[in-house]
């Protein structure tokens, strides 16, 4: 993946969640563009983030591998200490 203009590295003094929440942006478009779906951070307590599946993938039985191997491999290279989840779906 490629990010447009280098955005997390370039971004280095602002706030984590603000660079956590671009990274995630990067990826969610990404996603959208391949596969119809989408992930938005939801949370960020300066240790976990929790994240929102949308649109194809919600309920995609394979989300939690794109959680887990994807999301959270690219995440880890830019915030090692990260911890990522997927949030509880909201009721509607």
């Amino acid at each position: 993946m490629e990010l447009q203009n280098g955005d997390v590295a370039e971004n280095a003094d602002a706030p984590v969640e603000e660079r956590l929440a671009r990274l995630i942006e990067n990826l969610s478009s990404y996603i959208e563009y391949y596969h119809g779906g989408s992930v938005k951070l939801v949370s960020f307590d300066g240790k976990v983030a929790r994240v929102e599946f949308g649109g194809a993938c919600e309920g995609c039985p394979l989300s939690l591998n794109t959680l887990h191997g994807w999301i959270a491999g690219t995440i880890h290279q830019f915030f090692p200490d990260v911890v990522i989840e997927e949030a509880p779906r909201q009721a509607p």
